[in-house]
């Protein structure tokens, strides 16, 4: 078990369409696409930079977490995200070291990962992603 890379940033923005100008059209980078992922009520854009990605999160009709996030916070950085090859040992390994995770177990999420976060207050104030992607998976 292991945390094997950055895997991505995300960013809660309001207006998916302006922040995917946004860093395409004015940063120079390249939409790989959008998937609407359900569980988490978002739509997300995906846009590769190396070998991690941008991840614009926006909230499916004004639903969920990052819709409360946004009205919280605003648009901005929402969290970051390490690759795994095995979430549930790592999630098992850094409960035993005092971090607190959102559920007990890891959940769906986009391209068919498993994922889990790790409550804020338990990482320095910072919301913390663990993903472990399907065997020949991005």
């Amino acid at each position: 078990m292991a945390i094997l890379q950055l895997d991505h940033i995300a960013i809660a923005v309001d207006d998916l369409p302006e922040g995917i100008r946004r860093f395409c059209e004015d940063m120079g980078l390249a939409l790989e696409g959008t998937e609407d992922v359900v569980p988490a009520q978002t739509t997300t854009a995906f846009i590769p930079v190396g070998e991690t990605r941008i991840e614009l999160i926006h909230p499916i009709d004004g639903q969920g977490p990052v819709q409360k996030y946004l009205e919280k916070r605003g648009p901005g950085l929402h969290h970051i995200c390490f690759r795994t090859d095995d979430i549930v040992g790592d999630m098992e390994r850094l409960t035993a070291k005092g971090y607190r995770f959102l559920t007990d177990g890891p959940t769906p999420g986009a391209h068919g990962t498993k994922t889990a976060f790790i409550h804020p207050k338990s990482a320095g104030g910072v919301l913390i992603e663990l993903a472990e992607h399907p065997q020949g998976g991005h």
